[in-house]
């Protein structure tokens, strides 16, 4: 269990918000729990889809099911529902919830250097 993995609790929480693929054919669909904390490993940690250690997941996996939960707002409803868990316990600290692009500094030619990364992501 890597220092990334999301406790049963949370789980408990973000499964229902998956959605469920029947395979019928072909290889069986790598696990959800799994390609999550995949996933989040590489948020937390900035590092590339593809140097995402073996035991967090598939880089290409974990990459396609980020990009297609980015495109159909699953991670906006994973967010909400889990701030939305949060300060129904009393637990959210609003101050420490907020970021405001504004004050995070892009240094020249960031856009550039973004899409350019998309454009080589793991097929």
């Amino acid at each position: 269990m890597s220092r990334h993995d999301l406790t049963d609790d949370q789980w408990a929480v973000i499964k229902p918000l998956i959605p469920k693929q029947q395979r019928t054919r072909g290889r069986p669909r790598n696990d959800d729990r799994r390609t999550l904390n995949g996933m989040l490993s590489v948020l937390h940690t900035g590092c590339a889809w593809a140097d995402l250690p073996t035991e967090d997941g598939s880089p290409s996996t974990c990459w396609r099911r980020w990009h297609a939960w980015s495109q159909d707002g699953r991670w906006e409803r994973i967010w909400r529902t889990l701030l939305s868990r949060l300060a129904a316990d009393g637990t959210l600290a609003w101050a420490r919830v907020l970021l405001d692009g504004s004050v995070v500094p892009a240094n020249q030619g960031a856009l550039a250097e973004a899409n350019r990364r998309s454009a080589t992501a793991p097929r």
